[in-house]
């Protein structure tokens, strides 16, 4: 488990806990104040509460140090899966959650709703191996990178601006990806003459089964147990300490069921990268509304206002959210110490974990989380072939000067 100042430092024993930083915690809620009042006044109640939720997402993920990168590299390193069963607990609670939602097919404000449902393919399978490569070299995935961010942890804005280049990338190279030998069919659990109750139980048995074969894996590796940061008990602990994994889980499924009531989408996150990068090219004077992903499937989408996007909201809403809470917790502190080589990889995850999002629908938010919680096929997939990815990533690793967690370690 690492320092969430330095994801590269392992976390240090902390005899008293760090005070409160209330000058930051009062900038981050004025400035979410300011813009609530923005959201609410100009472009209507969606989007203002869409912002309170984001807001939650990023309490949660900091408070619960909710990691994807850190889960699928503990596993793969040395067997540790108990970040991956906390995921399996947030998958299964959202499958409850998205099945009556996507049942009825209409958002709290009478819209239309549906999940993220797409294709299987190359397009996801290589997207969804090159963004877990991405994470282990980034040093975060994609709501990893707003709440660290959020944190104070300035180096991941290199990730973040790969990132952001990497999205305008594979929107450059979209439509290569959608050619009929790269897509091969959407595929749902929900396609059955059994809906969506069939879709819950299925999914059940296969979240089921991963959980099984973590237990069998530690029981044979004995891995190091995972050791979280120190924190804070009682009332204290849930206003500023690190929250269970278990609780982080369930917070982030019930707030992304809300995100899909409330907008008709899942929590997305990558899609807002594709649209600021993009949207700079066109200020210098790119040509990118004549790109297939700006003018087929997101037409008109290029000259949306950053407030009036969802996605962008809930972005900006997740790393105020993580500031604010990690002030409150003492921890904010921006890090400025960072080797070259850090800097080389995190640039280079950035842009992998860009790309690859792209043209993997979704990263490891919308593809993994999202598309699993809606049942599609593509999101198991993602999963897959970021576990291979991830070994990748461990392999080169040390290239940059990181660390790869090892059986003799005595904890992760």
């Amino acid at each position: 488990m690492s320092d969430i100042r330095n994801p590269e430092r392992p976390a240090r024993a902390i005899e008293r806990p760090p005070a409160p930083r209330p000058g930051t915690t009062a900038i981050a809620g004025g400035i979410s104040v300011v813009l609530l009042l923005i959201l609410f006044a100009g472009y209507g109640v969606a989007q203002g509460i869409l912002y309170i939720v984001a807001l939650g997402l990023g309490i949660a993920l900091y408070h619960a140090r909710f990691g994807f990168t850190s889960a699928f590299r503990q596993l793969m390193a040395v067997g540790q899966g108990e970040t991956l069963r906390a995921h399996m607990l947030m998958l299964a609670v959202a499958s409850l959650l998205f099945a009556p939602l996507m049942a009825l097919g209409t958002t709290a404000f009478g819209g239309p709703l549906s999940g993220y449902v797409f294709p299987v393919g190359l397009s996801v399978a290589f997207g969804g191996f090159i963004f877990c490569i991405g994470m282990q070299l980034g040093g975060a995935c994609a709501s990893g990178s707003l709440y660290t961010v959020g944190s104070g942890q300035t180096s991941i804005l290199i990730t973040l601006f790969g990132f952001i280049v990497g999205s305008v990338w594979g929107a450059h190279d979209f439509g290569f990806w959608l050619q009929p030998a790269f897509v091969w069919g959407k595929l749902s659990l929900a396609d059955t003459r059994w809906g969506y109750t069939g879709a819950v139980i299925f999914q059940f048995i296969i979240i089921g089964a991963i959980v099984a074969a973590t237990w069998l894996v530690e029981r044979r590796l004995n891995p190091p147990p995972r050791v979280g940061p120190p924190s804070e008990h009682g009332i204290k602990r849930v206003l500023r300490g690190t929250w269970p994994l278990w609780a982080g889980a369930l917070a982030l499924a019930v707030l992304n069921a809300a995100t899909l009531w409330l907008s008709g989408k899942p929590w997305g996150i990558t899609s807002a990268f594709a649209l600021w990068g993009s949207q700079a090219l066109s200020a210098l004077g790119v040509d990118v509304g004549s790109w297939y992903y700006w003018s087929g499937p997101h037409a008109g989408g290029l000259h949306t206002p950053i407030f009036a996007d969802r996605t962008s909201v809930m972005d900006i809403g997740i790393i105020f959210g993580a500031m604010a809470a990690s002030a409150w917790g003492g921890t904010f502190k921006i890090a400025t110490d960072l080797p070259w080589r850090i800097i080389v990889a995190r640039l280079i995850g950035g842009i992998l974990m860009g790309y690859g999002a792209r043209i993997a629908f979704g990263c490891n938010i919308g593809a993994y989380f999202g598309g699993i919680a809606s049942f599609s096929l593509h999101g198991w997939l993602w999963g897959a072939v970021g576990l291979l990815g991830t070994v990748v990533g461990l392999k080169l690793r040390p290239l940059f000067g990181m660390g790869v967690p090892k059986l003799s370690d005595s904890s992760c």
